[in-house]
C-alpha cells in the first residue's frame, strides 16, 4: 500500500500540535525546577561533587534545550506552510 501525500493544512496542523507538545513540556519542566530545587539541596552518596538538586537542574535544563529545539523545528515547518499557503492563494486569485 502507498502512503497517501499529506494536505499542507494537515501539515500545519500537524506542526502546531508539535508546538502545543513542546510548549506544554517546557511548563511542566518549569514546575519541576521550581518546586524540585526548594525540596533537595544535600549531597547525594553516589555523586560527592554535585548535589541532587544539580544533577536533576542539569537534566532539565537538557529537557528544556531539547523542547526548544523541537518547538522552533516545528514553528520553521509551520511557517514554511503558511509561505506555501500565501504563494498558492496568490496564484489562485482571480484576475
Amino acid at each position: 500500500m502507498e502512503p497517501q501525500p499529506m494536505s499542507l493544512s494537515s501539515v500545519m496542523t500537524t506542526a502546531l500540535g508539535g508546538m502545543r507538545a513542546q510548549q506544554s513540556r517546557m511548563a511542566s519542566i518549569a514546575e519541576t525546577v521550581a518546586g524540585g530545587l526548594a525540596q533537595t539541596s544535600k549531597p547525594v552518596a553516589a555523586q560527592p561533587l554535585m548535589t541532587q538538586a544539580e544533577t536533576s537542574l542539569e537534566s532539565q535544563l537538557l529537557d528544556l534545550k531539547q523542547a526548544e529545539t523541537g518547538f522552533k523545528a516545528n514553528a520553521v515547518v509551520f511557517e514554511t506552510g503558511a509561505d506555501l499557503w500565501d504563494v498558492l492563494m496568490t496564484v489562485m486569485e482571480p484576475e
